[in-house]
């Protein structure tokens, strides 16, 4: 091959001279593309990054300070995987793939820049802010005592949700060493000096509600990756020691979108450092069918704006017609109790448990208004309906933040206060039933009305309700925090809760002020006035025929024959 390129160059100097300026630009073009393929951050700065179809993109920094002892990558997108990989071949143990993904760098003596790769691993471009944190020597290194996870060093947190928790775990983390030093064994039980006098602070911050746009997730996550940041706009939930169990969950908001943040504190340096942020909106971008953008079914908006009309209706006249008020306490009471029964026995769809919940409601309605209408017992029907107070009021008292404490994720200590709760509220109604009633209709109608607005657009007054439910379904949730927020939307609706149930009682109040407590029952009446006809004899009526024999005798006579012309109907049949 020499002599065949010794005869070329021979044989003319403008060909190997355009051979020459081929390689030439063929080089500049690879370097182009790797410039193009390359970007510079810089600390503490948020990057957007875009990664091409099949491609990778490699995150450069440099100029790193002297006294910098490790630094923290962390990549975001809204539901897109991305992978971050130390090597630009992604091999197990050195990358990690995840819509909230971060790499640590343990820095060497007298480095001074680093780089790492990005990669969309779906076959679709992935577009997300990245930022890189530098921390000195004494900052607590995340995740530096891994013995669960792929990555030696992992800083990052674990997310899983189902449809009643979201779980998050984590990787211990080790105190703080010089570049180059050897770092403390993270099994090494001695003293201070070891990683077990780290303390773990759990924050949790919010998007606003109904946004599921992506810049405000990446507004947020600017707010929640840093850890000063984070500490003033997030809420801290909890403090876990070295000991504790290093994995917390939450209660799932399905649509609500959710940060979740680990800040590791040293005590004895009084340092602190963050682990990877993640998010979750309890719900896929990617399902066509109830999915984030599609969230509720039309057979929940069916079913609780009927509802939410019942309830209006019972909210202003529910005491007035009291079958439909009985109806339709009966239907919510049944309705309750076989769709926590249905869902714990069967694997059925959503949409057939909807459809049977709705069936047993209504037999529950029929079966509460028949009993009052033949037995009569008013005391027996109202302490149903003190019942569901009960019941809503003793979810409300749990939804605050006494529903948090630790004693109640005991639960035989929280379905014990729950139930002495719902079962001392109708104590009232034996004194005064017509006002108890007249409340629960207030209260209840009004609060179906907050359902049905929230089958159209989020509230968290929902959850007030619900996560009783959820913990009925779901033999672990007890172990889940159930805070929720409280936004613009929340206090509206709070607002229209009361209006709607403190105008509802007091016309209820206003307009049977001087009728009887209760409607009697017709049963009732029909027996007490048979009763009076059959003893009182000076009573016209007592020698009336029954009704079921005038109804045959005016029958037989619209179908007596014609009389024959000439002839006389005479005066006395």
């Amino acid at each position: 091959m020499s002599s065949v390129i010794g005869r070329r160059a021979a044989g003319g100097g403008g060909g190997g001279f355009c051979g020459l300026l081929f390689v030439v630009l063929s080089c500049l073009r690879v370097l182009q593309a790797q410039d193009e393929n390359q970007v510079v951050f810089s600390l503490g700065t948020f990057q957007n990054v875009s990664v091409p179809v099949n491609g990778s993109v490699q995150a450069v920094v440099s100029r790193i300070p002297a006294d910098v002892a490790f630094i923290t990558l962390q990549f975001h997108t809204q539901h897109r995987n991305a992978t971050l990989s130390y090597r630009s071949v992604p091999v197990y143990g050195s990358s990690l793939t995840a819509v909230d993904s971060g790499l640590l760098f343990l820095l060497l003596p007298s480095q001074t820049s680093l780089s790492c790769y990005l990669l969309a691993p779906d076959g679709d471009p992935v577009a997300g802010t990245g930022v890189l944190l530098p921390y000195t020597s004494a900052d607590p290194v995340p995740g530096a005592c891994n013995l669960e996870f792929p990555l030696e060093n992992d800083p990052n947190i674990y997310l899983r949700y189902n449809l009643f928790e979201t779980t998050i775990r984590f990787s211990a983390a080790n105190i703080g060493h010089e570049r180059g030093v050897s770092p403390p064994a993270c099994d090494v039980d001695t003293g201070p000096g070891t990683r077990w006098r780290l303390e773990y602070d759990v924050y949790q911050y919010f998007l606003p509600e109904n946004d599921l746009t992506e810049q405000s997730l990446i507004s947020s996550m600017e707010r929640a990756a840093i850890v000063s940041s984070m500490m003033e706009n997030g809420r801290k939930l909890m403090t876990l020691s070295s000991r504790d169990s290093t994995q917390v969950s939450f209660n799932s908001i399905p649509g609500q979108g959710v940060i979740y943040s680990i800040i590791v504190r040293d005590p004895l340096t009084n340092t602190s450092a963050s682990y990877i942020p993640v998010h979750t909106y309890a719900c896929s971008f990617n399902s066509t069918l109830d999915g984030c953008t599609t969230l509720g079914k039309i057979s929940t908006k069916v079913f609780f704006t009927i509802a939410g009309l019942a309830g209006l209706f019972v909210c202003f006249l529910g005491h007035r017609f009291f079958k439909c008020e009985l109806f339709c306490m009966g239907f919510g009471f049944a309705a309750f109790f076989f769709f926590v029964l249905i869902t714990r026995t069967t694997m059925l769809d959503y949409n057939i448990r909807l459809t049977l919940t709705a069936v047993m409601g209504v037999v529950g309605g029929v079966i509460l208004v028949m009993t009052w209408w033949r037995f009569g017992s008013v005391m027996a029907c109202v302490v149903v309906v003190g019942l569901i107070l009960g019941f809503l009021v003793s979810s409300i008292v749990f939804f605050t933040p006494l529903g948090d404490l630790a004693v109640f994720r005991n639960d035989v200590v929280f379905w014990g206060t729950f139930s002495c709760i719902v079962l001392v509220v109708p104590l009232f109604f034996i004194r005064f039933p017509r006002e108890g009633n007249i409340i629960t209709c207030g209260v209840v109608g009004a609060y179906t009305v907050v359902l049905a607005v929230n089958a159209y657009t989020y509230t968290s007054l929902s959850y007030i309700t619900l996560d009783v439910l959820k913990r009925l379904l779901n033999n672990n949730f007890s172990r889940a925090f159930i805070t929720v927020p409280l936004q613009n939307i929340d206090f509206i609706m709070i607002t229209v809760w009361v209006v709607l149930a403190v105008s509802g009682i007091v016309v209820q109040l206003y307009r049977e002020r001087s009728r009887p407590f209760f409607p009697p029952s017709p049963y009732v009446m029909w027996c007490q006035e048979r009763e009076r006809r059959k003893t009182n004899v000076l009573d016209p009526s007592h020698h009336t025929p029954a009704f079921p024999a005038r109804l045959l005798a005016r029958l037989r006579q619209l179908t007596r024959p014609a009389e024959p012309a000439g002839e006389r109907t005479p005066l006395l049949l």
